[in-house]
């Protein structure tokens, strides 16, 4: 008797702009690779940002809420655009992203931020300095001054008034050390924490906890500390240096965007939402509005958010076989219009997608069974 395959369910929530095009690459990718591999995919596409504003007029619907929660991962686009622009509060696009990530519990955000040899020369700083980067950025996701109380506007006789409140609690923070160090020790076994604890109380308890949690579970993994302005000069400077970031969620929005740019173009860099029941997994980027449907997406960033869906999910041949796929193509000197130079084959989002696919199915094709 035949062992049943593997199906995973995914949801997939193309939102806005280019999320679309790059959305439908990934999946072709893999389906390609499960297909090789043994795994088949149930997909169910949701909407979410601007296109579910001009839909149902809610960023984030009911229904697709019911639906990530009952998925084995999340896979998602873009959302936003000038369109969009004159809806505030609760109804803008992006609210619905930090909606959903609030319903998945997803309080851990991963950036990698990887900067090989064939993509040096399209940094904006010098190959030398860029090659080798290979860092990840672990953002605490669900508090901090994006969601702390009280927040708003208001509005008085002296004038008009804005308030926003950081805050964390001790299993905030706790629960995002565990993640960096257990990373890192997967990888180059050293974490840095970011943070202003020259200035803020709240850093100075990100300091207590997180040498608290070293102390007691992770002494063998190398540990320091940086402001985060240090820590934004030290990016640009000598980004080589870091292994695991860890920092709350406005400094790791701000840093991993800064780091973003050492490859050349955000279209390379994906991202991953994990600690909750459901993954999330996006590209770094944005929607792109003014190249929809030109075929211009660099759809890389997601196929690589792809490639960590799959790791979460348990199929590490499968997301090995994409990233390496990934990296013969750009070895070959194929790239979207974000990254191309004089001398490389420029080609489209839809090219990129059947390169990726190509290669990797010659490298499982390689592979003993």
């Amino acid at each position: 008797m035949t062992e049943q395959m593997k199906t995973f369910r995914i949801v997939t929530l193309p939102g806005d702009g280019i999320g679309p095009e790059v959305v439908a690459e990934t999946l072709r990718v893999l389906r390609a690779v499960g297909e090789a591999t043994g795994f088949g995919l149930e997909v169910s596409e949701h909407l979410i940002g601007g296109a579910a504003l001009d839909a149902t007029d809610d960023p984030f619907p009911a229904v697709t809420a019911e639906a990530c929660l009952a998925a084995d991962a999340v896979l998602m686009g873009a959302v936003g655009g000038p369109k969009w622009d004159h809806f505030t509060g609760s109804k803008r696009p992006e609210s619905g992203l930090l909606a959903l990530r609030k319903t998945l519990g997803t309080f851990a955000n991963l950036r990698p931020v990887s900067v090989p040899a064939a993509l040096a020369a399209s940094s904006p700083l010098r190959e030398e300095r860029v090659t080798g980067t290979d860092m990840l950025i672990v953002r605490e996701l669900t508090g901090g001054i994006y969601f702390g109380e009280p927040r708003g506007r208001h509005a008085a006789e002296a004038g008009r008034w804005a308030e926003n409140t950081m805050v964390y609690d001790e299993q905030e923070i706790a629960r995002i050390a565990h993640v960096a160090f257990t990373w890192a020790r997967r990888r180059r076994n050293k974490v840095t924490l970011v943070d202003k604890a020259n200035v803020l109380v709240v850093s100075q308890l990100w300091r207590e906890v997180v040498a608290e949690v070293h102390e007691a579970s992770y002494a063998d993994v190398e540990y320091d500390l940086l402001y985060v302005d240090n820590a934004a000069m030290q990016v640009v400077i000598n980004p080589r240096q870091f292994d695991v970031v860890v920092t709350s969620n406005l400094f790791g929005d701000i840093l991993s965007d800064l780091a973003a740019t050492l490859p050349g173009s955000l279209g390379m860099l994906p991202s991953a939402s994990v600690g909750g029941k459901v993954g999330l997994f996006e590209p770094v980027h944005g929607s792109a509005p003014d190249i929809v449907g030109e075929g211009k997406a660099n759809p890389l960033a997601t196929m690589l958010s792809g490639v960590m869906m799959l790791e979460e999910l348990g199929e590490q041949a499968a997301a090995e076989a994409i990233r390496a796929g990934i990296d013969d193509v750009l070895e070959d000197n194929c790239r979207t219009r974000d990254m191309w130079q004089e001398g490389q084959q420029l080609v489209t989002t839809r090219e990129m997608g059947q390169r990726v696919i190509e290669k990797v199915t010659q490298r499982l094709a390689r592979v003993p069974a």
